[in-house]
């Protein structure tokens, strides 16, 4: 792994302020006040939000707190999705903090998955790396740790320690000198103009030829309507908030530009008018 530590600590402590406010049907004591957060773009919502829950349970009755959810201008947000793709996806071109609006009630059973404990979390969070493993390098650094390590991957991610987390998942991010990258890239692209939730296929870091695959390379194969809209309108591609140049190879935003879940998450997005 090329150690550019720089871009991944920029990576790590990405924060988006955030204002939530309870939504105006529920039922409460006295007037709920909203709860301002920095919220960080690596993790997921149902993580850091106890303070969130806790400020509103405060002026509610215990029986009105059923099942926290958020939504955003009336979009249920996936849990299971990283707050900074959540973003992206759907309020990267408003203006901050990002409002988002807590439920406790009506769950939308067809949108979410349901958040009983972190325990969910974790289990979701070790499944997602596992998965990207077996596409890196056969499953073989993932099987071959122990499962401390497993656990000190994810303690590091929900206390936000950024050199617990990388000790071992550097690891993660190392492959044979005589390889020159990953087996395949673990990857997935969002298109927010389609129904499909998202698309992830088989791709090489490297091409037939030798040469690095890019970001470009990928677009092209994977999802060309990207690059290419049919009526002509542009797209942003974006990654953690940025848009990196499509000359940049995967392999190296795969190194660098993934989530904790080892996955590049990549937004496409419409060109916001000017």
């Amino acid at each position: 792994m090329t150690d550019d530590k720089d871009v991944l600590r920029k990576v790590w402590f990405g924060r988006i302020p955030t204002c939530f406010t309870l939504y105006q049907d529920e039922i409460t004591e006295r007037e709920a006040e909203p709860y301002y957060l920095l919220l960080p773009r690596i993790s997921y919502l149902t993580l850091v939000t106890d303070k969130v829950k806790k400020h509103f349970q405060k002026v509610m009755k215990q029986e009105d707190v059923v099942e926290i959810w958020f939504e955003y201008e009336g979009m249920p947000l996936k849990w299971h999705y990283p707050i900074g793709l959540l973003f992206d996806l759907h309020a990267s071109n408003t203006a901050l903090p990002w409002n988002i609006t807590v439920h406790f009630k009506n769950f939308p059973e067809k949108d979410l998955l349901h958040c009983p404990s972190k325990d969910v979390i974790e289990s979701h969070f070790m499944s997602s790396i596992k998965e990207a493993d077996a596409l890196k390098h056969k499953s073989q650094v993932i099987n071959e740790m122990q499962k401390k390590d497993h656990k000190q991957l994810w303690m590091g991610l929900q206390n936000d320690k950024f050199d617990q987390f990388w000790a071992i998942n550097k690891k993660l991010m190392e492959y044979p000198p005589e390889d020159s990258g990953f087996r395949y890239i673990p990857f997935r692209i969002y298109h927010t103009t389609t129904e499909q939730p998202f698309i992830q296929k088989l791709f090489r870091p490297i091409a037939a030829d030798g040469q690095l695959n890019t970001l470009g390379d990928l677009l092209k194969e994977v999802c060309p309507a990207a690059i290419n809209s049919e009526d002509g309108e542009k797209n942003q591609v974006v990654i953690h908030g940025i848009e990196p140049m499509l000359e940049t190879p995967v392999q190296w935003l795969s190194e660098h530009m993934s989530y904790p879940d080892n996955f590049l998450h990549i937004g496409i997005l419409p060109q916001p008018a000017d």
